[in-house]
């Protein structure tokens, strides 16, 4: 049953760890669905280490060029060094907010923003924003020519995905949309902006739970982790090629029906 319960966390994490529909409210609300207990705020972040194994194996001939010291008169270079430089101001956001969160508010991720309601008025809340940022007008702005004010807008919008239901992709590629982004590019750097955040926040509840001496079997884990990481890369890969062609529309009024009928099981 083990293995069967993570082998359903880790599709859940997979599809929905990057599509703008919140991975955190889906993995908690189909895994009631699904007759499986609530993998918790620890399980959810680890498994997420899925997730970044997989932008890590799909951008990686970018991330080469991002190590490689040998080219520094190359326009690739420089565009990625601006690159990382909006990486690590979005990230800066994403550890005051999280940090003062998990410091100073005891049991955040398990509260009452956890419940079921509060995902699901969020969720609704949250289509409103992307419906409008679908419609707002391209600038032509991009990975390469964006400033960093950009950055650090886009990192306030990834730091208030730590409430469940608010979506990490759905909240940062909708404020650079309505930045005038182009969609394939704020949706790669949704990706890459994550990279960071994602990861900190799952070695964080990682060490928490051994910490807390919290029981997590190693071998479903494991096979949670690597069903997380094969649907994650299709998950990116469909997204980098829908999204510049459709937008958000189809995700915002799949969030509408979500929440809908969330909100409506408490009548």
């Amino acid at each position: 049953m083990d293995y069967l319960k993570y082998l359903i966390y880790g599709l859940i994490q997979g599809f929905t760890e990057f599509l703008p529909i919140s991975s955190t409210a889906h993995l908690k609300v189909l895994s009631e669905f699904f007759g499986v207990e609530d993998p918790g705020s620890s399980i959810s972040a680890i498994l997420q280490l899925g997730s970044v194994l997989a932008i890590l194996f799909y951008f990686r001939n970018d991330i080469f060029i991002f190590l490689n010291r040998n080219q520094k008169n190359n326009k690739k270079t420089s565009k990625n060094l601006r690159l990382i430089k909006s990486i690590t101001i979005g990230t800066i956001f994403f550890l005051l907010l999280g940090g003062i969160a998990k410091i100073f508010i005891p049991n955040f991720s398990e509260s009452f923003l956890r419940t079921n309601l509060s995902i699901a008025t969020i969720s609704v809340l949250m289509s409103f924003l992307m419906l409008v940022a679908d419609k707002a007008r391209e600038k032509e702005i991009n990975l390469i020519n964006h400033n960093l004010l950009d950055s650090c807008k886009i990192g306030l919008g990834q730091a208030l995905a730590i409430i469940p239901g608010v979506s990490r992709s759905g909240i940062t590629i909708s404020i650079a949309l309505l930045l005038g982004w182009e969609k394939k590019d704020a949706t790669k750097f949704s990706f890459l902006l994550g990279l960071p955040a994602i990861s900190l926040a799952a070695f964080v509840e990682l060490f928490d739970s051994l910490y807390n001496d919290i029981y997590i079997p190693l071998g479903p884990l494991l096979f949670g982790l690597i069903t997380t990481f094969l649907i994650s890369l299709l998950s990116i890969n469909f997204l980098l090629k829908f999204i510049p062609l459709n937008g958000l529309k189809i995700f915002a009024y799949y969030r509408i029906i979500f929440g809908t009928l969330i909100l409506i099981s408490y009548l």
